[in-house]
C-alpha cells in the first residue's frame, strides 16, 4: 500500500527503508562519536606496542628505607594473613608516598611483602618483623608504558575494564551499522564489497605466509 509524502507516492517498502537508513545513520554516529578518543588512543598504543623493543625508556627508581615505630611494629604481631593494618597503611603512604591501600599482603615469619603494580610502573615493600626495618621502591617508567599498560588493561583496575568492555561493545555497533550503510549503498558505489573482501582476505593472508 502506497503513503502519500509531500505531494507524491511513496512505497511503503522505501518509506520504511529510509526510516531503518536513518536509525543506522544515527547508530552510526553516536557510536563513532563514543568511541572515537578511545580508538584513537588504541591506535597509537597499537604502534607503540608493537615497536614497544625500538621505543627507548629509562625506568625512574625511587628507593626508600625507614624504621617503624615500635607501636606499628607490635601491632602486627601474630597477624598472618590479610591486608596490613589501617594506621600502619596510613604511616607507609606518608613515608613512602606510595598508595598503599588494602590488597593481602605476603606474610611470612620473616617478613611482611606487600606488592604495588600499577599501569606504567609498579612498587613494592617489605618490613623486617624481627626489628622493623623498611625497605621500599617505586618505579615509574614513564607515560608511554602507562599508555601500553592502559590498552592491555594491564593492573588497572575494574572500573577500567568495564571501560574496555563498553568501549568495544561501542566499536561493535560502529562496524556493525557501518556494515548496513555500506550494503545500503552498495549499488552505487561497486567497489564496496571488493574493498570489504580484501580487507577479510588480507590478515588470513599474512598469517598463512609470514606469522611462524
Amino acid at each position: 500500500m502506497p503513503a502519500f509524502v509531500a505531494g507524491r507516492t511513496v512505497p511503503l517498502n522505501k518509506k520504511a527503508k529510509a526510516r531503518w537508513l536513518k536509525r543506522f545513520h544515527q547508530w552510526h554516529w553516536i557510536s563513532s562519536a563514543v568511541c572515537l578518543v578511545s580508538m584513537v588512543l588504541f591506535s597509537v598504543t597499537g604502534i607503540t606496542l608493537n615497536h614497544a623493543g625500538a621505543i627507548g625508556a629509562e625506568p625512574e627508581v625511587t628507593a626508600v628505607d625507614r624504621v617503624l615505630p615500635a607501636e606499628l611494629l607490635s601491632g602486627l604481631e601474630g597477624v598472618e594473613s590479610g591486608p596490613l593494618p589501617a594506621d600502619l597503611r596510613r604511616w607507609l603512604s606518608r613515608e613512602t608516598g606510595l598508595a598503599v591501600d588494602d590488597r593481602p599482603a605476603e606474610w611470612s615469619d620473616a617478613e611482611v611483602y606487600l606488592a604495588l603494580p600499577r599501569p606504567g610502573g609498579d612498587a613494592w615493600l617489605a618490613i623486617d618483623r624481627a626489628n622493623g626495618a623498611l625497605m621500599a621502591e617505586d618505579t615509574d617508567r614513564g607515560w608511554i608504558a602507562l599508555f601500553n599498560d592502559l590498552h592491555k588493561g594491564r593492573h588497572a583496575g575494574t572500573v577500567w575494564r568495564w571501560f574496555i568492555d563498553i568501549f568495544a561493545v561501542a566499536t561493535l555497533v560502529f562496524a556493525a551499522t557501518g556494515l548496513v550503510l555500506m550494503a545500503l549503498h552498495a549499488k552505487r558505489r561497486p567497489a564496496t564489497w571488493p574493498v570489504t573482501a580484501l580487507g577479510l582476505i588480507l590478515p588470513w593472508l599474512l598469517i598463512a605466509f609470514f606469522v611462524h
